[in-house]
């Protein structure tokens, strides 16, 4: 940040600090731009959490918007606020993003930066840094140097733990990276050590334990006919085996003919190649991967998983009864059965489809203590809350703990109600995500309830994760 910041600063020089008539609001607003500039610029360090995706902010970004700055001013008694957000936030940086969650985190940066209070001494740029009264060009960088802190997440509105998670996630990355260009050798050990497997042995071994595990597709003709009542939870449920069906046959397929390569009787192929360097690796294969949902889980997890699903789906079509509560997660298709919800209590209630949306009740049950399904909505489990946490105790969105990554969230009893009826005052309007990448896998938002100002979770990127 501290670099940043002298960097954003030295686009300017004493004679662009002095060539607005309103020298005070000029100088001031400058300075908070250039802060904003900085942040926005090094927020990507901290990866998802940060950016949904990466954007190309520059130099030319803000020094245009300081053109801005100085032709409002220059022609308006009062400051135009809302008009400034508007050119900074939606076309000058605004230009370049992409995605409608990371809009509204620029547009919340300029909200916090950029208001009437500025200039009367109370606006904190970050934790123990306020923003600097007007000065001439070399006390701003003396004032840099002597006041902000040193560098932190909360420089930026995140939480100290998204530190820890980069550079976690950095580490895995590398590792993984010298996992990969290790030297290759099919009757070398996989360590390096004696006693342990070699490569062909470990691929084999993989390839028994899934062969082994293989469960047998569902018979769809079967499960339609057990259809009682066609409502709008019984066709997610088919079309999630359906789905299982396609991927089950797709690995059943890779995993022939990777057994037939190994015992000779097919040629090695390069997919049989790259299945085995997956194998070896431990990386889901890319064919399984299209077939499948957005996973990080490496390829042992991520069978595994692909286990729980499937019973989780034979569960259900085993009477087409809505389960007590529904692994969200779980689901190839969520936004289908998060959909499904308002359309069984519009049918039942004759409310247009267009008009309802979701709401969602957090409770302080776990899975386990449910005894049945409700009779409108639907219960969720095995979310997670990536920038925060949940209390159980006053069911509020509050500050997470440090070194607490991701802590899990209570059961989430989700309903429909028409759009007129929604109530979202004091809450937070929390995006979802399939995984912790995030970036397109957006499913849906729920709003949180929460004490404090919705502009501190936009900030910290607090969002609600199917899976970590």
């Amino acid at each position: 940040m501290l670099a940043n910041l002298h960097k954003a600063l030295d686009n300017f020089d004493q004679e662009i600090l002095d060539s607005c008539s309103k020298d005070t609001q000029f100088k001031v607003i400058l300075f908070a731009l250039c802060y904003f500039h900085a942040v926005v610029s090094q927020r990507a360090k901290f990866g998802s959490i940060g950016w949904n995706r990466k954007y190309p902010f520059s130099s030319g970004d803000l020094q245009i918007c300081i053109d801005v700055l100085r032709n409002y001013l220059e022609t308006n008694v009062k400051i135009p606020w809302e008009d400034l957000r508007y050119i900074f936030g939606e076309i000058m940086y605004g230009g370049h993003i992409t995605d409608d969650w990371d809009r509204r985190l620029c547009r919340n940066y300029l909200e916090t930066y950029l208001n009437p209070t500025m200039f009367e001494g109370d606006l904190y740029l970050a934790p123990d840094f306020p923003l600097a009264p007007p000065l001439d060009y070399k006390a701003y960088h003396t004032y840099v140097d002597d006041k902000l802190p040193s560098e932190s997440p909360k420089l930026y509105g995140l939480h100290p733990n998204a530190e820890i998670d980069f550079l976690s996630q950095t580490s895995e990355k590398l590792f993984r990276i010298l996992i990969e260009i290790s030297p290759r050798d099919t009757n070398s050990n996989i360590h390096g050590q004696s006693g342990t497997m070699s490569r062909d042995e470990k691929i084999r071994n993989v390839l028994e334990e899934f062969q082994n595990h293989m469960p047998e597709d569902f018979t769809i003709v079967e499960l339609r006919a057990r259809v009682d009542e066609r409502n709008p939870y019984a066709v997610v449920a088919l079309q999630e085996a359906e789905r299982m069906n396609h991927l089950l046959r797709e690995i059943r397929q890779s995993l022939k003919e990777l057994d037939g390569g190994l015992k000779g009787e097919l040629a090695i192929s390069s997919e049989i190649e790259i299945l085995q360097e997956c194998f070896y690796l431990d990386i889901v294969p890319i064919q399984w991967a299209n077939r499948a949902y957005p996973s990080l889980y490496s390829l042992s997890l991520w069978f595994h998983d692909m286990l729980n699903r499937y019973r989780e789906i034979e569960n259900w079509t085993a009477d087409f009864q809505l389960p007590n509560s529904i692994w969200l997660g779980g689901l190839f298709n969520p936004q289908a059965f998060l959909t499904s919800i308002m359309q069984a209590v519009a049918r039942k209630q004759d409310w247009p489809l267009d008009r309802m949306c979701l709401v969602v009740e957090i409770t302080k049950k776990q899975k386990e203590e449910l005894q049945n399904a409700p009779k409108d909505g639907a219960y969720i489990h095995n979310l997670f809350i990536d920038g925060a946490r949940w209390d159980k105790q006053s069911n509020l969105l509050i500050e997470g703990k440090v070194k607490e990554l991701c802590p899990p969230m209570p059961v989430i009893f989700v309903k429909a109600l028409p759009i007129d009826r929604l109530d979202i005052k004091g809450t937070y309007d929390c995006p979802v995500y399939r995984i912790k990448t995030r970036g397109n896998t957006y499913i849906w938002h729920f709003n949180l309830k929460t004490k404090e100002k919705p502009s501190k979770w936009v900030l910290a990127g607090v969002a609600l994760l199917l899976q970590i």
